[in-house]
């Protein structure tokens, strides 16, 4: 009987440190809190994020998720704007022809696609600049580390400075140092990109380095949870 109940109480304190690592759904666990993480999404309605256009989000939370779909803009994004960071989220689709993306650092959001970063968001198991964790246009994915179709996908992206960082379900999969996109229209490899700005090519070390992130309706629908961000200092 002492050894059961030893055994129920080494379970029970496994269970609460468990719990203290590994927070519920749209929730920080106390680790993250300690580290100074937010939650951008609540998971139960849409505080904190409106359409690119200014205009109310259409679409309601989904099982606890945000889902840019049908919702009224070219993307939703956050009231804040954020400059040196880790964004965190979970995503997933159902449609095999899912193609959408995660915006981040967009300077105008009436013009998101010119004037912001993309993480491209698809189905597929290809690599390239188009393909899922791509930094779109800009930084092709190096692997593939996408899940199943229906399946969540960790995403991390991270801004510090010049240089962006990519990780899908942890794996390391994109990454550009904006400071060596020094041409107008054109990527240190060669290859043009499409970012203009009032119809003349821009060059990438030029973009803003502060703005607002949001989620795409690129006509595909697509579930978003626990979207978490980690304010990053810049050392000087």
């Amino acid at each position: 009987m002492r050894h059961y109940f030893r055994f129920a109480a080494v379970a029970l304190a496994a269970m609460l440190v468990a719990s203290s690592v590994n927070a519920s759904d749209n929730e920080l666990s106390d680790k993250e809190k300690a580290e100074g993480w937010e939650l951008l999404f609540n998971g139960t309605d849409l505080t904190g994020w409106k359409c690119n256009n200014g205009k109310p989000i259409a679409t309601k939370v989904d099982s606890g998720s945000l889902v840019p779909y049908k919702s009224g803009g070219y993307i939703i994004i956050h009231e804040q704007q954020f400059d040196n960071f880790v964004l965190k989220c979970d995503v997933r689709w159902e449609d095999p022809r899912c193609n959408s993306g995660i915006f981040f650092r967009v300077e105008d959001p009436k013009n998101p696609v010119h004037t912001g970063f993309e993480i491209q968001v698809m189905s597929g198991t290809e690599v390239g600049k188009h393909q899922f964790g791509a930094i779109y246009d800009l930084a092709s994915s190096t692997e593939n580390a996408g899940k199943k179709l229906g399946e969540w996908n960790s995403l991390e992206i991270r801004c510090y400075g010049p240089y962006i960082n990519v990780k899908v379900n942890g794996t390391a999969v994109a990454a550009l140092n904006c400071d060596k996109f020094d041409r107008p229209g054109i990527c240190p490899d060669g290859q043009k990109h499409k970012f203009q700005l009032n119809g003349e090519p821009r060059a990438v070390k030029d973009f803003a380095r502060s703005g607002y992130l949001g989620f795409q309706d690129h006509g595909h629908k697509v579930w978003y949870k626990n979207v978490k961000l980690l304010k990053l200092e810049l050392k000087k």
